[in-house]
């Protein structure tokens, strides 16, 4: 089984964080590779850099595609492109922020998300309630750190720890989602520090992917996630007309 993991953003060294963590959980026989595109911004912290990003995650898709990949994880919290990304391709493909609520849901009466940057948190509360979890999620807490400066400050995951800290006590939540594959490596200390379960989109999406296609399973091709209309596109974007086809 080969999953390919998409980091929305274009630094490699947080995608190189980004694939340990999916290879920690991934089972015997399954092949992960993380990539990030080769256009888009550094880092995600705004509707705009979302929108930007999404090209250059479907641009990795279709690669998958022609390569045989079974099956994709959206590795950023947004999960920008998911849609675009479940009609171009032949595999499940799941989301972190989608696969962590889901997982986060299953461990208690309700959950913390505990994310970057303040701005980002109407997202973080749409996307619950697109996912059906608005009643399970208590609270978004922001801990104001840029998503780069996780990998740069030294402080980064004393600030993170101690807002997950102050999320469970403000909430009265039973668990703890971390809101940036950026964070994905703090999952196990941050989990030891609080004593309550801390979710980590990254891996938490990467076996879901794999139990999706271990199970046969694949987005369904009837109706809205059928592959798009053939048409084509003009400037920047004529490339993309070519990968309108998923693998049967």
């Amino acid at each position: 089984m080969r999953i390919k993991v998409v980091n929305p953003n274009t630094t490699r060294s947080m995608t190189a964080t980004i694939e340990a963590c999916a290879r920690t959980v991934a089972g015997p026989g399954t092949d992960v590779e993380a990539v990030s595109p080769t256009m888009g911004p550094a880092s995600i912290e705004s509707h705009y850099d979302e929108a930007l990003a999404v090209p250059g995650v479907l641009a990795e898709i279709a690669a998958g595609e022609e390569a045989g990949v079974d099956g994709y994880v959206i590795a950023c919290f947004g999960d920008p492109g998911l849609d675009a990304a479940r009609e171009i391709a032949a595999g499940p493909v799941v989301g972190i922020a989608e696969a962590a609520m889901h997982a986060a849901a299953l461990l208690g009466r309700g959950f913390s998300v505990v994310t970057t940057l303040g701005r980002t948190t109407g997202r973080t509360w749409d996307l619950a309630e697109r996912y059906g979890l608005r009643r399970s999620c208590l609270g978004v807490h922001a801990c104001e750190l840029p998503v780069l400066d996780l990998e740069t400050d030294p402080d980064a995951r004393k600030i993170v720890t101690e807002a997950c800290f102050e999320a469970l006590d403000s909430d009265g939540s039973d668990a703890v989602v971390l809101g940036c594959a950026g964070m994905a490596d703090l999952c196990a200390h941050i989990s030891e520090e609080l004593g309550a379960p801390v979710v980590d989109g990254v891996a938490a999406a990467t076996l879901f992917v794999q139990s999706l296609v271990t199970l046969g399973l694949r987005t369904g091709k009837r109706g809205e996630f059928a592959v798009p209309p053939s048409k084509p596109y003009a400037g920047l974007l004529a490339p993309f007309a070519r990968a309108r086809t998923a693998r049967p």
